[in-house]
């Protein structure tokens, strides 16, 4: 396995795109929901959702332990979950009523963390040690 694609360094991503996703989703929540047509309060409060995250990911990456690296990647598959129930609430509750460019930077960061908790689960299987 290429030493990018090893966990450790997969968490160092993770952790540092929660903590830029987060500060541009807080930081930038006005003028993303005019972008996207998302509401500012949910840009806002899932920017700040994301800082402790980082953190979190951080901390994981600093000193893997199988239990946590799981949370992480189950971590990852509920923000995947969340993002697409909030494209489909659109449709069926009117919830949100992003625009275009709303469903393409949903779905594409969704996209993003679903590989990247994929490659997370692969790096932590083939970091565990084989039975004899």
């Amino acid at each position: 396995m290429p030493k990018l694609l090893t966990l450790r360094p997969l968490l160092i991503i993770d952790a540092a795109t929660c903590a830029a996703m987060g500060l541009a989703l807080s930081i930038g929540a006005a003028p993303l929901s005019a972008l996207t047509g998302l509401p500012a309060a949910l840009l806002f409060y899932a920017g700040l959702s994301l800082l402790p995250i980082a953190v979190f990911m951080a901390l994981v990456a600093w000193r893997p332990h199988p239990g946590t690296v799981r949370l992480a990647v189950l971590g990852n598959a509920a923000w995947v979950a969340a993002s697409l129930l909030l494209l489909a609430s659109g449709p069926l509750f009117s919830w949100v009523a992003p625009n275009a460019f709303g469903i393409a930077l949903v779905s594409v960061q969704a996209i993003g963390v679903a590989a990247l908790a994929l490659l997370e689960q692969t790096a932590a299987r083939a970091a565990r040690p084989q039975a004899a």
